[in-house]
């Protein structure tokens, strides 16, 4: 596993299979697809970061990297991908053996490219959209947090605030007198020009044709702008006056009836206005929602308290009433945020459903955060929302405006990418018929990633026969480049490119090479991911059968044993582990939905189908790590064998933490032992 690790380590890469089946039978045989989890902006002390542009080929427009071939005297060089010949510029002209651009050096295989001058002139843009429909407490908690992330907001941001409960308020900062909003109603969806027409975008400029979007480019004046977006350092006086007097949803709530709440108007007008005033930009949407929505698009309970809202059980009946509604409604409003570049982070606090499993698709298209609490005032949300304005060591590298690209080998070609992207649809020979997740593509929008924004993609190789021996030792390489151009948290647009080479191998005896690249734990990431997916998307779906089949397909390929002796059976330590995280993958919440809400189930979807590795594979089998006296701290089985009364247990499965004193460690703990001066480290 060491091994996985540092080349993760390198190029923030981790594949299923380092050693790839040839064939398309083999691979099949294999059940774990060929597939990489790639962390795009993952941060290297020691990447270089290029002050000039890439050189890419003519024909497939890769870019140059360390498997490329090159002829020094001709100052020429070959891809790797398509072969095609490429001539060095004039300012490569100095290269030679001893000479080589470090895009050529064999340990950068993933390097960066900053072209000069290419940066943003839009500083960051955040929209706060708060929900008023909760009690007095919860509103109190809401505003004292809202009042420190105001204040931990870059000087030159611009910044939004849109309020809602029974209606949306949009609030004009830029008139500094007195306060002033536009009030829209929250049961009526609003288009984006009906907004710009009342809320008198076109006083000064004429309103533009009919069919064409006004922007910041064409129909919208600057002024108009700065009425609803100002910058920090101007409106955080404004903000914090306005802050300091919302009060809660002054509309009355018959106590049989939920708050009335118009979640989905307030986010679309929210959309809409960014669309209007910064198109492109990477402006982010912050959602802090307190309780589900009961009124106008995107609502997803009736007012009426007798309705329950939606379960697993109703979803599986297809017996909720909203739920179809509601997801095309936020789909729709996905698709237009990608294609304005911005991007929705959704905090969601409260005891009961908000709509988390509706919001997904837009959350996780533009790659947005999500927050799941239950109160403003716990610490997770406190504390999360501090991180995403943060801008210490540990920050969470937050970017926006990327473009992922996928160039490999033509013997392979792209099913898709389950993670939070949108598909640019950009058809291509390297698109597979076989669509999961996000596919049919080569390209993908990254609306918002940060450092640790993680892919999976999943590859399909095509190669029908197996080649004779001589063509197989002489060009068994199979090579990936994946391109991030993202807009990086300095503002400055950057290029990563990833370039990776992986040994293929195919007929009688490579079994053995399969078994020695195999990385369980990527491995079982991947099924996660893949098994959440279709459970979302296939109707008559059974996860637990297709995980039983998987295992035992995966047990009888690359297993020894001898036929009806069940004791003779062994799986190689790179397979050990696998049987385990199956086990525990058919028991998680990604499976088995029983006891959580389909908020609940969406929360954990979305998280897995963002993190690495080594984070996915604790929330599969959480990790359990034992202290004593007699030893440095240990990891521990999963086994009620670990309970001792001498040792204190640590039990992280990701989403919660659970420590565990033993009966010893206990009475210590009661007589104070812990704060006496000679019991402190």
């Amino acid at each position: 596993m060491a091994e996985f690790m540092e080349l993760e380590g390198q190029d923030g890469v981790r594949m299923a299979w380092n050693v790839i089946p040839g064939t398309k039978q083999e691979a099949s045989n294999c059940v774990v697809p060929v597939s990489a989890v790639y962390t795009p902006i993952k941060p290297f002390p020691n990447m270089p970061v290029l002050p000039y542009a890439p050189l890419r080929c003519r024909n497939c427009r890769s870019v140059l990297n360390p498997f490329s071939i090159v002829d020094f005297a001709a100052k020429i060089w070959i891809c790797p991908f398509c072969f095609q010949r490429n001539h060095f510029p004039p300012h490569y002209a100095s290269i030679s053996d001893e000479n080589l651009p470090a895009e050529l050096f064999p340990q950068y295989t993933t390097i960066e490219y900053q072209s000069p001058g290419e940066a943003s002139s839009i500083p960051p843009v955040f929209m706060f959209v708060v929900d008023t429909s909760i009690i007095e407490e919860e509103m109190a908690f809401l505003k004292s947090a809202l009042s420190q992330a105001i204040g931990l907001l870059p000087d030159n941001s611009l910044v939004g605030l849109i309020t809602f409960g029974t209606l949306v308020h949009v609030h004009e900062l830029g008139f500094g007198t007195i306060p002033k909003t536009y009030v829209f109603k929250g049961s009526k969806d609003v288009s984006k020009e009906q907004l710009l027409e009342q809320m008198n975008f076109f006083l000064i400029k004429p309103k533009p044709p009919t069919g064409v979007i006004a922007g910041a480019r064409d129909g919208l004046s600057s002024e108009s702008i700065a009425r609803f977006l100002l910058p920090a350092s101007d409106c955080e006086f404004a903000l914090n006056s306005i802050l300091e007097e919302l009060q809660k949803d002054p509309w009355p709530t018959p106590v049989d009836q939920r708050a009335s709440r118009c979640s989905g108007t307030a986010l679309s007008i929210a959309a809409s206005l960014l669309g209007a005033c910064v198109p492109g930009s990477g402006a982010r949407i912050l959602a802090f929602i307190g309780g589900p929505s009961t009124e106008g698009p995107g609502a997803i309970v009736s007012k009426n308290l007798s309705d329950p809202i939606r379960s697993h059980k109703d979803l599986d009946k297809d017996s909720a009433p909203h739920y179809h509604k509601a997801v095309k409604f936020y789909e729709a409003l996905a698709k237009q945020l990608v294609h304005q570049g911005h991007v929705l982070d959704l905090f969601a606090c409260a005891l009961d459903q908000v709509g988390v499993a509706e919001l997904k698709v837009a959350v996780e298209k533009t790659g947005g955060l999500v927050v799941l609490a239950e109160s403003f005032g716990h610490s997770v949300f406190k504390d999360s929302l501090r991180r995403v304005f943060r801008s210490e060591d540990k920050d969470l590298g937050l970017s926006s405006n990327g473009i992922f690209e996928i160039n490999c080998s033509k013997d392979i070609k792209v099913q898709g990418i389950l993670g939070p992207c949108a598909s640019l649809e950009k058809k291509g020979p390297l698109c597979s018929d076989t669509i999961v997740g996000q596919g049919s593509t080569s390209a993908w929008k990254m609306c918002g990633l940060d450092q640790a924004t993680s892919l999976c993609l999943i590859f399909e190789i095509v190669k029908k026969e197996i080649p004779d021996a001589t063509l197989q030792s002489s060009n068994n390489q199979f090579y990936f480049q994946f391109l991030t151009y993202y807009q990086h948290s300095t503002a400055e647009m950057r290029l990563r490119v990833t370039s990776l080479s992986r040994r293929w191998v195919a007929g009688p005896g490579s079994i053995q090479d399969l078994i020695a690249g195999f990385d369980q734990e990527a491995a079982a990431v991947v099924m996660a991911r893949l098994v959440s997916f279709k459970m979302e998307i296939e109707a008559e779906f059974d996860p637990i059968r297709w995980l039983d089949k998987a295992l035992i397909h995966m047990c009888s390929r690359f297993g020894d044993y001898q036929k009806d002796s069940p004791s003779s059976f062994s799986l190689s330590p790179r397979f050990s582990i696998f049987p385990q995280f199956m086990f525990h993958l058919r028991r998680s919440q990604f499976v088995q939905v029983f006891n959580n809400s389909p908020d609940e189930t969406a929360y954990f979807r979305m998280i897995l189908n963002r993190e690495n590795v080594a984070n996915s594979v604790v929330m599969i089998q959480p990790s359990l790590i034992s202290y004593s006296f007699q030893s440095a701290p240990e990891p521990a089985l999963l086994d009620v064998a670990a309970i001792a009364a001498d040792r204190i247990l640590l039990l992280d499965s990701y989403f919660t933490i659970v420590i565990f004193h033993g009966s010893t460690i206990a009475q210590w703990r009661k007589a104070g032992y812990h704060n006496q001066p000679e019991h402190q480290v």
